[in-house]
């Protein structure tokens, strides 16, 4: 199947900088879009950022001027840089991956999950 590998996160302060990486490997035919969600405890799991194959990028209103997604598609890997950080940005990162897994069946696919801590 699909694997999705999530690496970077940890804690910083108010204003600080994460970066977040993921790398997608497994059985890929094709990427349709690779992506960024987070979730706090009690709470429903919301969009921070995808990138599609084409380039197309949807950033949540929250995150915008803040944080930068990019895709390096030979590498099948997702980034995620972030900036300014603020408290409210404090949740478990997850990766996602809208993949093709045969020729003719994708399926949403999902990271662990990294935490990010935003605190002084």
């Amino acid at each position: 199947q699909v694997q999705l590998v999530e690496s970077g996160g940890g804690l910083v302060q108010p204003g600080g900088s994460l970066s977040l990486s993921c790398t997608a490997s497994g059985s890929i035919f094709r990427i349709v879009a690779m992506g960024w969600y987070r979730q706090a405890l009690g709470k429903q799991r919301e969009l921070v950022a995808t990138i599609n194959a084409g380039g197309g990028i949807d950033y949540a209103d929250s995150v915008k001027g803040r944080f930068t997604i990019s895709r390096v598609n030979a590498e099948n890997t997702v980034y995620l840089q972030m900036n300014n950080l603020k408290s409210e940005d404090t949740d478990v990162y997850y990766c996602n991956g809208k993949i093709y897994h045969s020729m003719t069946a994708w399926d949403d696919f999902w990271g662990r999950g990294t935490q990010v801590t935003v605190s002084s």
